[in-house]
């Protein structure tokens, strides 16, 4: 029997003639790549070249954080512009590190990096391995510096754009496109009273939805009181709800209030928003304010030595009340003056129940009173206490008085109108307002939503089961309206009837001088050339709403009436009319700092917010100057 082991060997081994075989191939073509003089074409999806689309990029330096070679490095580049939310960074890639597996491409928010297919590089240089990566949106890039000597392969440059070889797929993205739902009421029940409309995160929710932070942090350069969002969202990942309230109360005074009617610059330029829905960052920060119970005993705030400096506080808004507890922090003593019977200011009588429930004020006007804050409700500047004994009786005074009066539009019989505000007061803080059953509202912003919404559930509180109509009329069109598309929405989800770029012309009335409705007219444009507000109509278009109760909602101003007329010329103003202040928030008042509404455009909490920290700055330095 034949050893079958042996015979495998021997013809292993071959015969002695076996080398010679190989002359046959001598003029053969090889199977190499004879690069450049030929081409070989890769694969679709081939991972070569870093290419960047620099319009999208916004500097996030995600790929940096994520490469596990560390061979991407941030490099701000100058002739990018750096604003809040895209900075002027764009990543180097050292290819001496890189090892092409593509985590940078997956993690890019924007999906500006990709990997080209182009694959090789020819350079005597030693320093050419890093390429800051660019795309200059022709089909090709060669990315290599100018005064190197790089070679690539011709067909490849030539390349059609579809064939771009490693790109961003959202589809197996290193981030979670999609928010975590927040809980609300539905539209049918909320519109029948004022209960809460948002319901909020629990505790498995909002650590789910703070998984999704990539901690790049372009949401606290675009936080108009810079707050370290991505601190307090990683303590709520780690389920440290009191660590989070820490983070959060080193900035922001106010998180009960802002987790709930915060605008939300910091989402906005939220970088998995780009491509996906923004990091419900509001609604974090309310989380983290609603499981803490008691701010002071999770924050163990530590008291400064007492400095005897006493600074008057003229306004229990937002303003107001983060300039008393900032300054409170560093030694001085406050008080708060507010004709209103509690803290909060415009907040308190402004955003409805249903939206901002006085508790969520409460919480925060409390921890602030609880380190030693005084305030004065019910008391008038003016009336109650005079400005000049303010100014002479503490050390420095701060203006915080927001836009408590609302406008008129001064049209024919605007007289029989209800003022918004007075309108928002009276159903928050009092009895409710007796409303009618076709209601028109004139005004297209949030304040405008405001009311609208409030009026429908005055209306199904009042008139349960019958037939009511709400009905807004703006001169703004859809593609401007000033308020926010969620108000917009949730207004239409309740029945909000909407009449944009129609304006006021004429509150209509009957014989008896009731109001029978509201004559407008077609908007043909709102802004001039110039941007600035100039509204024309066509007056051959007209249309009479029907309706007999008109609130009008078109914006609000400060009252200034307190301040004597010899002191009020010595206060200077912008060209937009704001209180001008310097750079520590002093107005041209010796001693006299402002803040909030009356001195920046935003009016929003937040920046009211970040203005008192600026004055809270100013004053300190202004006090301790003095000593």
């Amino acid at each position: 029997m034949t050893n079958n082991k042996t015979t495998t060997l021997k013809e292993a081994k071959g015969s002695i003639l076996t080398p010679f075989k190989a002359i046959k191939y001598l003029f053969q073509k090889p199977h190499t790549l004879r690069y450049p003089f030929e081409a070989k074409e890769p694969s679709l999806r081939y991972r070569g070249f870093h290419l960047n689309d620099w319009e999208k990029c916004t500097g996030c330096g995600n790929c940096a954080d994520i490469c596990p070679n560390q061979a991407i490095t941030m490099v701000k580049i100058e002739e990018i512009e750096a604003k809040p939310g895209r900075r002027n960074e764009r990543p180097e890639i050292d290819y001496g590190r890189c090892c092409f597996c593509g985590l940078c491409v997956d993690i890019c928010p924007p999906g500006s990096l990709r990997l080209s297919r182009d694959y090789i590089h020819i350079d005597h240089a030693t320093n050419s391995f890093k390429y800051i990566a660019r795309d200059e949106k022709t089909e090709a890039q060669s990315f290599v510096p100018a005064d190197t000597y790089s070679v690539l392969n011709a067909s490849l440059a030539h390349r059609k754009a579809d064939y771009e070889g490693f790109v961003s797929d959202l589809n197996h993205c290193l981030f979670e496109t999609e928010r975590v739902h927040m809980p609300e009421v539905e539209a049918g029940e909320r519109k029948l009273s004022f209960m809460e409309q948002v319901i909020g995160y629990n505790r498995e929710e909002a650590r789910k939805e703070a998984e999704r932070c990539l901690e790049c942090k372009l949401c606290e350069e675009a936080c108009p009181a810079h707050m370290k969002i991505s601190d307090y969202i990683d303590a709520i990942y780690e389920d440290k709800p009191d660590e989070s309230m820490r983070k959060i109360l080193e900035d922001n005074p106010l998180p009960s209030i802002c987790g709930r009617i915060c605008t939300r610059h910091c989402e906005k330029v939220c970088s998995v928003g780009i491509r996906g829905e923004a990091l419900a960052i509001r609604w974090l920060k309310r989380y983290a304010a609603d499981a803490v119970r008691d701010y002071k005993k999770a924050v163990e705030q530590a008291m400064p030595e007492p400095t005897g400096k006493k600074v008057a506080v003229i306004g229990a808004g937002p303003a107001g009340l983060s300039l008393a507890y900032f300054l409170r922090l560093r030694g001085h003593n406050i008080t708060v003056y507010d004709a209103l019977p509690a803290g909060g200011g415009t907040m308190l009588i402004g955003p409805p129940l249903y939206r901002l429930p006085r508790e969520a004020i409460e919480r925060d006007v409390s921890y602030i009173e609880s380190l030693g804050v005084e305030f004065r409700f019910n008391t008038k500047v003016g009336e109650d206490v005079m400005f000049e004994d303010l100014l002479n009786e503490y050390d420095a005074v701060f203006i915080g008085i927001g836009t408590s009066k609302s406008r008129s539009t001064g049209i024919k019989n605007s007289d029989k109108c209800v003022l918004a505000l007075d309108f928002l007061r009276q159903n928050k803080l009092g009895k409710g307002t007796k409303v009618s059953r076709r209601i028109i509202v004139i005004g297209g912003g949030n304040v405008a939503m405001d009311v609208a919404r409030v009026a429908l559930r005055q209306q199904n509180i009042q008139y349960p089961g019958e037939e009511t109509e709400i009905k807004t009329v703006s001169l703004e069109d859809w593609d401007i309206m000033p308020a926010s598309d969620d108000e917009i929405q949730e207004a239409k989800e309740e029945g909000v009837q909407f009449n944009p770029a129609w304006g006021p012309e004429e509150v209509v009335l009957d014989d008896e001088g009731n109001i029978k409705g509201l004559l407008c007219k077609k908007v043909k444009s709102v802004f001039d050339e110039n941007g600035r507000f100039a509204p024309t109509f066509y007056e051959d278009q007209k249309m009479l709403l029907e309706g007999d109760m008109v609130i009008e909602a078109i914006g609000q101003a400060p009252d200034f009436s307190f301040i004597p007329e010899g002191l009020f010329k010595e206060l200077k103003f912008t060209p937009r009319r704001k209180v001008d202040v310097d750079e520590n928030g002093m107005t041209s008042i010796p001693k006299v700092f402002a803040g909030g509404d009356i001195v920046n455009t935003n009016l929003d909490a937040i920046t009211a917010i970040a203005d008192a920290k600026r004055a809270a700055q100013g004053i300190d330095n202004f006090l301790r100057k003095e000593d």
